[in-house]
């Protein structure tokens, strides 16, 4: 195995622009009383994420989403011009993960971001959901 470092090209740099701020909006979202095909149905939810992206105002750029079987979730992930959609659903407990990050590079993607994360929110109904919310440097 060769050396990385050995063949690294030097690149110049300048100190960290805060050009690129982004938001990361996270959710762990326990009781859910949604339509069951959020949480059971790969391509269901694909479509359906990818559809609220669009409302949203953010950019889809290709998207992976995956079914654990007969009565098992789904874990997915829409990848965006912004940065990223993420989501895992466990139906047996009512849970979904949900996680929203965009970048501010060109545009404040921000309230596209909110918009995305509160439409997925009310879809998935939970009756005691734990927010965050990280600014990204």
């Amino acid at each position: 195995m060769k050396n990385h470092v050995q063949n690294a090209i030097p690149i110049k740099t300048s100190p960290v622009s805060r050009s690129a701020t982004g938001l990361h909006l996270i959710g762990d979202l326990y009781g859910c009383l949604c339509d069951s095909r959020l949480m059971l149905d790969a391509g269901y939810l694909e479509s359906f994420c990818k559809e609220l992206v669009t409302t949203a105002g953010l950019t889809t750029v290709g998207s992976l989403f995956h079914s654990f079987g007969e009565g098992g979730g789904v874990t997915g992930v829409v990848v965006l011009a912004e940065s990223h959609l993420s989501i895992h659903t466990w139906p047996e407990s009512g849970y979904v993960t949900l996680d929203v990050y965009v970048c501010n590079y060109t545009s404040n993607n921000r309230p596209k971001a909110q918009k995305l994360f509160d439409d997925l929110m009310a879809a998935f109904n939970p009756n005691d959901p734990h927010l965050h919310s990280v600014e990204r440097a």
